[in-house]
């Protein structure tokens, strides 16, 4: 068995949101320096590399990650691969109802979606736009069952939002949500995922070490 990593490398040269705390990892006791180990401590984002965002995190009444269903992490899922359409289309920025019809019958058959756009292969350097969900995605994907979505890119909402519309949309539609993931190894398909959120008391989100596989 196969096992792909579509989680993102975590690294002092990860590129965060801009405004939000960046990744860093330094060591605290070393082997060289007379220490019995290595100990190495972080500081972080919970929303830097792949993470799992809470509801918590657009919705001050909604649950915090540690409170999310872990079974909606892990099972079979979808990715649908239109990173050669965006590289056709410079200017597209939508994910749209017209792109994802064509793949009805592998998205109705698992609850699951990843979105491979191809958009961001570098993580040292924060993409200036990035693609995003159409408004009427999120009713479509609910009628279809989905009750996850997962992209490649660091929102589902565009970089200047404010109003976070497909957050809140995906929501309402019962659809959790899966930033950052890396898919540029990946075909598109049915496999089966696991990702689990790490376990953090109010958080609005946390990373997960995501992997794909078929049986």
């Amino acid at each position: 068995m196969k096992i792909l990593d579509i989680s993102r490398t975590l690294s002092n040269d990860f590129a965060e949101w801009p405004g939000d705390e960046p990744f860093h990892y330094r060591l605290t006791r070393e082997i060289a320096k007379g220490a019995t180990v290595n100990l190495g401590a972080v500081t972080m984002s919970v929303h830097n590399g792949t993470h799992a965002d809470a509801r918590f995190h657009f919705d001050p009444k909604g649950e915090s990650i540690e409170k999310a269903p872990l079974d909606i992490y892990f099972g079979r899922a979808t990715v649908v691969d239109f990173a050669q359409a965006f590289l056709r289309a410079k200017e597209k920025h939508l994910i749209t109802l017209e792109d994802l019809q064509p793949h009805i019958e592998e998205i109705a058959a698992t609850s699951r979606l990843l979105v491979k756009t191809g958009r961001w292969s570098d993580s040292t350097v924060f993409p200036k736009r990035i693609p995003v969900i159409a408004a009427d995605v999120p009713r479509w994907l609910q009628k279809n069952g989905i009750k996850l979505l997962g992209l490649d890119v660091p929102s589902v909402d565009e970089i200047d939002s404010k109003s976070l519309q497909n957050h809140h949309a995906l929501a309402a539609a019962g659809i959790a949500i899966i930033e950052s993931l890396d898919l540029n190894g990946v075909s598109r398909g049915i496999y089966n995922l696991a990702g689990l959120p790490l376990k953090i008391a109010d958080g609005d989100g946390a990373p997960m070490r995501a992997v794909l596989w078929r049986d």
